[in-house]
């Protein structure tokens, strides 16, 4: 049987990464401090295994006998201690670094020292919470699932200053052993993923605050484009609260950068209780099965340029080069190992139609340059442009000189 694996944390990330675990037949001890929300997750995986195994044609003793064996496997319950036997332990807890140290430093004290200790965090430093497992840091790595887990093919693998890179290795097979795609980050805030897709809210909210346009003429110019959901949709669907936190780890994880400064708009939503489809209300309102109902109060008003198709292109041409310009600088840092990489992982983890650099390339490169330069001056650190594109550009100009007429 393969090992037994500790998932610490039963929210949405915590359930979703044991029920992918369960389904590639590992024991599962899936525990969090509050017994109703360990209850609750165990409730729900059993209602999608069920949605799951009739998708696979199983029905009546069948699907029972499949249902009961899974579960089997699984136990839940409310002590971390009672990860002391699993060879795997997955944090899925709350994005707070504070919490997250203590919650390390407890397992490296009753956890094997063979085991590996993974963190889900989505943006904070692997290495600082290596340092919290103080008697064995080398066994830390980030594993960052995205949401749902179960059916999202993307995770990053995350080494810290202190990580062995065999449990680096051994993270990332055990990932692709259950059919994700594993890709290899740099220590950086927000690793890929939620680094360089930062601007596809930051920049949405910067055009809701200066009134540009609403939040249905963004999420329609989004939608154009191709991208399977706008912004604000997406906002409201993983969590308002959710999405503030990863922004604001990243914003202080790189010195507070004007470029990654959360939105008022979010901060008062979230001090509203207003977290998006799970209360109902966020940018847009929803029924009791989640329907959405239209703009949420405050929401409601039309962009003071009106929805026309040339301000659904201005708007959708300004998120992604925003995210070009950001996807550039995060391969200067060698945030992975190259830009067919980075492609990847954002096309794998924020379902975009195509990955940055593929994009930039198809518009030309000078084209997204001089796109940058006129969006510049009012947002100098999102669109001054990087290093690495005018390098890019240098080197096309050269190879085309040095080619023979």
């Amino acid at each position: 049987m393969p090992p037994e694996i500790a998932v610490v944390g039963a929210g949405t990330m915590g359930a979703g990464i044991a029920q992918l675990a369960l389904e590639h037949g590992h024991p599962v001890r899936l525990l969090d401090l509050d017994r109703s929300t360990a209850i609750r997750a165990r409730a729900g995986i059993e209602e999608r295994l069920v949605r799951r195994l009739a998708r696979r044609g199983l029905a009546g003793p069948e699907l029972d006998a499949n249902l009961a064996e899974v579960l089997g496997r699984l136990v839940v319950g409310v002590d971390p201690g009672d990860a002391a036997g699993a060879s795997i332990v997955i944090e899925a807890i709350v994005e707070a670094l504070d919490a997250k140290l203590a919650l390390f430093d407890r397992l490296d004290q009753v956890v094997s020292p063979e085991a590996i200790l993974a963190t889900n965090t989505s943006a904070l430093s692997v290495g600082a919470i290596a340092a919290a497992a103080r008697r064995h840091p080398g066994r830390v790595v980030g594993l960052h699932f995205f949401n749902p887990a179960p059916v999202m093919p993307l995770v990053e693998v995350v080494g810290g200053a202190l990580t062995d890179p065999a449990v680096v290795e051994a993270a990332a097979a055990l990932v692709a052993g259950w059919d994700r795609t594993p890709i290899r980050c740099a220590d950086r805030p927000g690793f890929v993923v939620n680094r360089v897709n930062r601007p596809f809210t930051l920049q949405a909210l910067r055009l809701l605050e200066s009134g540009v346009a609403d939040i249905g003429t963004i999420d329609a110019a989004i939608g154009s484009a191709g991208f399977p959901m706008g912004p604000f949709e997406l906002m409201d669907l993983v969590g308002i609260d959710v999405n503030l936190a990863a922004t604001t780890g990243i914003w202080e994880g790189f010195g507070r950068a004007a470029r990654f400064r959360p939105s008022q708009i979010q901060a008062e939503l979230v001090a509203a209780g207003r977290l998006g489809r799970k209360t109902g209300r966020g940018f847009y309102r929803y029924d009791h099965a989640g329907v959405r109902l239209g703009p949420a109060r405050g929401f409601d008003r039309s962009g003071s340029q009106g929805p026309g198709p040339e301000l659904q292109d201005s708007v959708a041409r300004r998120i992604r080069l925003a995210i070009v310009n950001e996807a550039f600088r995060a391969l200067d840092e060698r945030v992975a190992a190259d830009a067919v990489t980075i492609d990847l992982a954002v096309r794998l983890g924020a379902a975009h139609p195509q990955g940055p650099f593929s994009w930039a390339h198809d518009q030309g490169l000078p084209v997204v340059l001089a796109g940058l330069e006129a969006l510049a001056p009012g947002d100098p650190d999102a669109f001054s442009p990087a290093r690495g594109l005018l390098w890019a550009i240098d080197r096309q100009a050269r190879a085309a000189s040095d080619r023979p007429a």
